[in-house]
C-alpha cells in the first residue's frame, strides 16, 4: 500500500513564542499531574485483575517511507479488554472516588483492594457515578462502576453509535442518549447529579469541579510510564490526539516534568469540526467550538476545553493541528495493510490523528521546517482505541478488526 496523501492546519504556539522551553514544570502544575500521584496509580492499577503493559509497536517501513529515524505506535486496543486506553482514567477515577466517599463513611483509609470487602461493597451498592461519554470513557466508568458494586448512569450524545451504546449498556450500566453534541451530555449529566445526588466521573474538568478529571489523567499517565520505557531512546517529537485534552496534557506533563527543556515536541491533534485546543491557542483564550460536532474521530467530537489539561498544554505544546476525518480513514486503512514489514494494526477512528498529521507534516516542507522534522526525528504515538464499534471499523477499512488481528497475529 502506497503513503496517502495528506493534509493539516498546523500552528505553532502562540504562548510560546519562538518555542522557549525555559518554563519550569513547577508546583501547581506538579498538583495536577505529577510523579507522585503516577506512582499512586501505578501501585493501584497494577494490581487490578488483567493489568499488563500493552505494547509498542515499531514501525519501520513507515518511517523509511516518511524520511525519519523511527516511528513508534504505543497500542492501547487491549487494554483491560475494554478496547482503549480510557480503561486507565475512568474506571481509576471510580475506584478513587468510592475509595473517599466509603472511607470518609467508614471512618478509615480504603485502597481499591478494600473496595472488594462485604461490608464496603454492600456499601458501594448504594452510590450511582455517572457521566457523559462519546463512547470509550463510558465504557471504562461503567466496567470500573460493575468491578467496584456501585450503579451507573451513562449519557450519550445523538451522534453516538448504537454499536458504543450497546457496549456500555454490556458492563450493567444505564444508557441515556440526550439530544446535542458531547457538551450538551456533560451539562445534562452534571444537572441530573445535582438532582438525583449522583457522582460525576468526567474527563472534563470546569469551575468547582477538578478532583475527578485529575485523577482520570493521573491514571492516563501510567500509559505514558510504560511508553517512555518501552522505547528506550527518548522520542524527539510527539504527534498526541485531543478531545477535551485529558489524554494529550497527560502526555505532555509527563514529558516536561521529567525534562524540562530537553522534552519531545509535544504537537497536539484534533478534527476539523472539533478544534477546541487550537482555536484555543489561536485566541490566547478558551474557546469553544459549537455545533454538532459531526467528525467520525467520535472520541475527539469535543468543543469544550477541560481547565486542567489547558493549565498544562497552554504553555506546554509546542503545536496545533487540524486534520479531516478523510485522513484519519485513510490511515486506518494504512496501518491495516501495512507497508513492508510493518505490523498490521487494528487502530479506530480516533487513534490514527496523531499518525496521520504525522504523515501530513512530513509530507509538507513548511510543517517539516516549523516543527524540525528531518531524518534524525523520533516519533511517538498513542494509539489510544481499537476498533470499538467493530461494524463501523469493517465499513470504514474494507475488512474487519478481527481478519486485520489474526493477519498481525500470524505475520
Amino acid at each position: 500500500m502506497s503513503l496517502p496523501s495528506m493534509s493539516l492546519a498546523l500552528l505553532s504556539n502562540p504562548a510560546n513564542p519562538g518555542r522557549s522551553r525555559d518554563e519550569a514544570y513547577g508546583a501547581r502544575r506538579s498538583e495536577i499531574l505529577g510523579a507522585a500521584a503516577l506512582a499512586q496509580a501505578e501501585r493501584e492499577l497494577s494490581t487490578w485483575q488483567g493489568y499488563a503493559p500493552t505494547p509498542l509497536h515499531t514501525l519501520p517501513a513507515l518511517a523509511r517511507e516518511s524520511g525519519v529515524q523511527s516511528l513508534h505506535y504505543k497500542d492501547e486496543g487491549g487494554r483491560f479488554g475494554l478496547g482503549s486506553f480510557k480503561a486507565l482514567g475512568g474506571a481509576y477515577a471510580v475506584a478513587r472516588l468510592l475509595c473517599r466517599e466509603l472511607g470518609a463513611r467508614l471512618g478509615r483509609t480504603l485502597d481499591t483492594r478494600d473496595l472488594q470487602q462485604p461490608e464496603v461493597r454492600a456499601l458501594s451498592a448504594g452510590l450511582t457515578v455517572s457521566c457523559a461519554t462519546d463512547g470509550n470513557h463510558g465504557r471504562s466508568v461503567a466496567w470500573g462502576a460493575q468491578l467496584f458494586g456501585c450503579a451507573c448512569v451513562i449519557y450519550v450524545h445523538a451522534t453516538v453509535s448504537p454499536g458504543r451504546a450497546e457496549a456500555i449498556a454490556a458492563y450493567g450500566a444505564q444508557v441515556v442518549r440526550t439530544p446535542g453534541n458531547y457538551d450538551d451530555a456533560v451539562r445534562r449529566a452534571d444537572a441530573d447529579a445535582r438532582k438525583l445526588g449522583r457522582f460525576v466521573i468526567s474527563d472534563t474538568s470546569y469551575p468547582g469541579y477538578m478532583d475527578v478529571p485529575r485523577d482520570v489523567m493521573q491514571g492516563y499517565q501510567l500509559m505514558v510510564q510504560e511508553a517512555a520505557a518501552q522505547i528506550g531512546e527518548r522520542p524527539t517529537h510527539i504527534f498526541v490526539q485531543a478531545g477535551v485534552g485529558g489524554l494529550a496534557a497527560a502526555v505532555c506533563g509527563y514529558f516536561w516534568e521529567r525534562d524540562g527543556a530537553a522534552r519531545p515536541q509535544c504537537i497536539v491533534v484534533e478534527p476539523e469540526r472539533a478544534a477546541c485546543l487550537l482555536e484555543s491557542a489561536r485566541a490566547g483564550q478558551l474557546r469553544a467550538v459549537e455545533g454538532e460536532l459531526d467528525t467520525l474521530m467520535a472520541g475527539l467530537a469535543c468543543g469544550e476545553v477541560s481547565l486542567l489539561a489547558w493549565e498544562i498544554l497552554e504553555k506546554g505544546a509546542d503545536a496545533f493541528c487540524a486534520i479531516p476525518d478523510a485522513a484519519a480513514v485513510a490511515c486506518m486503512r494504512l496501518l491495516a495493510h501495512p507497508l513492508g514489514e510493518d505490523r498490521a494494526i487494528v487502530a479506530g477512528e480516533s487513534a490514527v490523528a496523531g499518525v496521520a498529521a504525522a504523515i501530513a507534516a512530513l509530507q509538507s516542507p513548511q510543517a517539516r521546517a516549523l516543527l524540525g522534522l528531518d531524518a534524525d526525528s523520533r516519533i511517538l504515538f498513542f494509539g489510544s482505541e481499537a476498533a470499538t464499534d467493530p461494524v463501523l471499523y469493517a465499513q470504514l477499512v474494507g475488512e474487519s478488526a478481527t481478519a486485520v488481528a489474526a493477519r498481525a497475529q500470524a505475520a
